[in-house]
């Protein structure tokens, strides 16, 4: 990586560095392969290969995971570095505000976590699966015509082309790999599909272009941003976290201390050291009713741990790149 800025902090006790990179060189990986998991914002979201660097990233961890999001902004997207003092392999030597490549903080394997993610759409159609496609360019679902399929699923007709576009740009495409098997003919998404927005129709070959490099076998369904949907999927992520972090067997002193807050502090069998959530801009407090309605359904969730977070133009976990999501990860102690 070029213009690698490394920065301790020692007043940590686990080793964690704080990264902010561009490109790729032997010293990047050097800096990222000790790294257990990393949390990256990416400030360059226009390139089209930010699927792949976030896979590759991902790659130079130990655990394969990496968790974030886009930086979203209004104006232009910049990112400042520290520089470092010489002492840390890799280390570049500049320092101040930089445009493109990520920042972030990488923690090694002392640090443990959980991380989620959170879905914000349902599918409104049956499952398909992509039998031909070029690219972008999805041309046959179940070996039929793409654009067939999209407006016999949403029940348009093109021949009144304004309601018929005002309802293909209402919906999105839901994908995932084909061994995944995880896009629910109803219901609501895992984390293994990816929402993309379709971006347009191609009358003359019958095919329909989305925001996401497609391959056959992929599975596809066309879906909607449903409120409800996302609200009880927050939920549900908060309560497997909370389970997974609390005793197997406790007694009935002890469950109702885990619901009541001593001082504002979580109750110390509760083992959460705090938590960061990263939501999607498209969501927030319009989607969800209130402002901060999101939040607050995190801490019932999780209770007064302390928690911070950002909206992002695109949210990260594992190795890819989602959209219309929220991804909560809790540190624990």
């Amino acid at each position: 990586m070029s213009d690698v800025e490394i920065h301790q902090i020692p007043a940590l006790r686990s080793p964690v560095m704080v990264i902010a990179f561009s490109g790729w060189n032997d010293a990047g990986e050097a800096a990222t392969g000790a790294a257990s998991h990393l949390l990256a914002s990416w400030t360059d979201s226009s390139t089209d290969v930010v699927p792949e660097l976030i896979a590759e990233l991902a790659q130079r961890t130990d655990s394969g995971y990496v968790f974030g999001g886009l930086a979203s902004s209004r104006a232009d997207v910049v990112q400042f570095a520290l520089r470092g003092d010489g002492n840390i392999a890799g280390q570049g030597k500049a320092g101040g505000v930089f445009h493109g490549g990520l920042s972030g903080v990488a923690f090694d394997a002392e640090v443990p976590l959980i991380s989620r993610v959170t879905q914000g759409c349902v599918p409104i159609a049956p499952v398909h699966t992509v039998t031909a496609c070029e690219g972008h360019l999805v041309t046959h679902l179940d070996g039929e015509p793409a654009l067939v399929v999209l407006v016999r699923d949403l029940q348009i007709d093109l021949a009144t082309p304004q309601p018929a576009l005002a309802k293909v740009r209402a919906t999105l495409v839901g994908l995932a790999q084909a061994r995944d098997a995880s896009i629910k003919r109803t219901g609501e998404f895992d984390d293994a599909v990816l929402v993309r927005h379709i971006i347009g129709l191609d009358p003359g070959r019958q095919a329909v272009a989305i925001a996401q490099a497609v391959e056959v076998g992929m599975q596809l369904t066309f879906c909607q941003r449903n409120a409800t949907a996302a609200r009880a999927d927050l939920m549900r992520i908060g309560a497997e976290i909370r389970e997974a972090l609390e005793p197997e067997e406790m007694t009935a002193e002890l469950a109702g201390a885990l619901n009541t807050d001593t001082d504002n502090q979580p109750h110390p069998a509760r083992r959460m050291a705090g938590a960061i959530y990263v939501s999607c801009a498209g969501r927030g407090g319009p989607h969800f009713g209130s402002p901060s309605a999101e939040l607050n359904i995190v801490r019932r969730a999780l209770g007064d741990v302390p928690l911070v977070g950002f909206f992002a133009g695109g949210e990260i976990a594992h190795q890819d790149l989602y959209g219309y999501t929220g991804v909560l990860t809790v540190f624990t102690a």
